[in-house]
């Protein structure tokens, strides 16, 4: 399906006066349409699918359904998207498209609706970045299975595919935080017919073109299979009576996940199908050049959207982590393997990003799930193709991976000498056990706004370990590194690290150990979080075993509300009002270990 003459027009209008008038008056046509006056605005009496989204509609490469939105209309589909419809009246969003002539596509949106519902404390947050003025409240609890059954209850023949976060993560059966207790797949409870996990363009093209059909690849389905390899899991009934079952299985799904060709796996009636081959750099750059706004949607002009107000001007350069912290859910749900664009792709994005509203030559992010992992992959691929570790990282960096900063290098130094960009910073987190000297003086001096953020996550080993996180000595060499950079610099720059409290394996005397280091080194900690279980994470398997799933040894879990807070206020030893004793130093804990030991 070509796009309309007024779309073309804008596309293909020189710039002036004459092209922003057009582009005023089209400006609904431009974006995918949220409603049925702009369904006739485009001359569409239906659309083949409908997809509602948890989230605002923001047009933008770094948002899920503008991209799966995207992805179907490039490939002659017509799409209506309805964001954030009410759930709580007469359900009239949910009708409002009408019937789509293929399927309905759900997705709760960037994050999981419970986590972005709730603290680590289970308390109501007062705000939702993805939501227009950061009001809460604005999507329900299991925001995609009560998206789904409201949709079953108005078309119930007409199918229902779901993606995005939530349904990738919650694919099989999963710890649920917030309700306590072990669920099922969210095939289960959504009652939908198929479920994309991991980034769904191409899978949601081909069930547009073929159907909701059973052997996509990246699809889990409620039925039956032949496929082989294959593996079979304990049922849910058998997790949910024996935790050590549950974490067997867990084992059994993360190593099958970091392989490059897994095989298929069932649990009860539960088929996960194996994923498509590692997306291509041409493949992906594909997907950066579908043609985004890069705009909220015109109905949120007078609002301010607070995630996209971090993201418009940044730029994601790649796919994927082989980091494998325990707590991250990036490498299930994105994979293991990295994927990046090219640097043509990224100075495209970035020569459309000065022609929007606001722009004053300063990117927020030439980042990535790990920023400094672009163009890392391994050495020899045979090699990768028998591998099954869950980090290329931990606990010994792999020495079949490619750790060349040459490509990141140019990238950047290239974007730094476009005329237009004053500064182009580094926003999401590096991994400073994947750095050397030049890559690291070159972020430090040029890519740097003023304050560096790393995770080192806590300074003991025993927690580290179990976190899959460098020890403590790399975090320590990498500080003085920074601080000696500024000092031969004259600069006046802020190491500012992440820490996390009640992580499995964490206890009072780790945290009393970590107060007295960060005591040490004059820290007052401000990036710090209580440990969150989240679906389909190891942290979170530990977390509710009390088991490593890997050696099924037992592991401390800090469970209760009152050991949490406990251990989460020694990251504020410095506050009067602290109701914790003041840490002695970090020697007296490490001799009070060895005299127990």
């Amino acid at each position: 399906m070509a796009p309309s003459p007024a779309l073309l027009l804008i596309i293909n209008s020189p710039k002036g006066d004459h092209s922003s008038i057009i582009i005023h008056h089209s400006s609904f046509i431009s974006f995918l349409p949220t409603t049925r006056k702009e369904l006739e605005q485009r001359g569409w009496s239906e659309v083949d699918v409908v997809l509602f989204s948890g989230d605002a509609y923001i047009d933008h490469p770094q948002c899920g359904a503008a991209v799966i939105g995207r992805s179907l209309e490039a490939a002659g589909y017509r799409v209506g998207i309805v964001p954030q419809p009410d759930w709580r009246s007469d359900d009239r969003d949910f009708t409002k498209l009408g019937r789509p002539r293929l399927f309905f596509a759900v997705t709760a949106g960037a994050m999981d609706s419970m986590v972005n519902h709730y603290t680590a404390a289970r308390r109501l947050r007062s705000d939702d970045a993805f939501t227009p003025d950061g009001k809460a409240g604005m999507r329900p609890d299991y925001c995609t299975t009560t998206y789904c059954r409201i949709l079953r209850r108005h078309f119930p023949d007409v199918p229902i595919v779901i993606g995005g976060i939530e349904a990738s993560m919650r694919r099989l059966s999963h710890y649920d935080y917030w309700a306590d207790r072990l669920m099922p797949s969210i095939l289960v409870d959504s009652g939908a017919d198929l479920l994309v996990y991991g980034p769904g363009e191409k899978a949601v093209v081909e069930i547009a073109r073929r159907g909701v059909v059973h052997d996509i690849p990246q699809t889990a389905y409620r039925g039956t299979t032949t496929a082989q390899p294959l593996i079979r899991l304990h049922g849910y009934q058998q997790e949910r009576k024996d935790k050590r079952l549950y974490a067997e299985d867990f084992r059994l799904t993360e190593i099958e996940s970091n392989k490059i060709s897994p095989a298929t796996i069932v649990q009860d009636d539960v088929v996960i199908n194996p994923p498509y081959p590692t997306t291509s750099t041409e493949e992906l750059d594909a997907v950066y050049d579908l043609p985004f706004q890069y705009l909220p949607h015109p109905k949120y002009k007078d609002h301010r959207i607070p995630a996209y107000e971090m993201i418009r001007f940044s730029v994601c350069m790649h796919r994927g982590c082989f980091g494998g912290c325990a707590f991250c859910t990036i490498s299930a749900h994105q994979g293991k393997q990295v994927t990046s664009r090219s640097k043509a792709s990224i100075l495209r994005q970035i020569e459309r990003l000065k022609d929007l509203p606001e722009w004053r030559g300063y990117l927020s992010d030439l980042g990535g799930p790990s920023a400094n992992m672009y163009g890392m992959h391994g050495v020899d691929e045979h090699l990768c193709r028998q591998c099954a570790r869950p980090s290329c990282l931990q606990p010994t960096i792999c020495k079949n991976l490619n750790r060349d900063f040459g490509p990141l290098l140019d990238l950047y130094r290239t974007v730094d000498a476009l005329p237009y960009i004053h500064k182009a910073f580094v926003g999401s987190g590096v991994r400073y056990d994947l750095m050397n000297e030049e890559y690291g003086r070159q972020l430090i001096t040029r890519h740097v706004s003023g304050r560096l953020k790393v995770a080192p996550e806590h300074c003991c080993d025993e927690v580290l370990r179990l976190m899959r996180k460098p020890s403590w000595q790399e975090y320590l060499r990498f500080r003085a590194f920074f601080l000696q950079v500024n000092r031969q610099e004259g600069l006046n720059q802020q190491l500012i690290p992440y820490f996390i409290s009640s992580h499995p394996g964490c206890t009072l005397e780790h945290m009393r150990a970590l107060a007295a280091e960060t005591q040490r080194m004059h820290y007052h900690p401000e990036q710090v979080q209580d440990f969150t279980p989240t679906p389909m994470t190891l942290a979170t398997c530990m977390y509710y075993t009390g088991l490593d799933p890997y050696t099924m040894q037992p592991v401390y879990v800090a469970r209760t509300s009152q050991q949490k807070k406990e251990q989460n206020q020694y990251f504020f030893w410095y506050k009067r009002e602290a109701t914790i004793v003041k840490p002695k130093s970090r020697s007296h804990y490490r001799e009070t270990k060895i005299a127990k030991q």
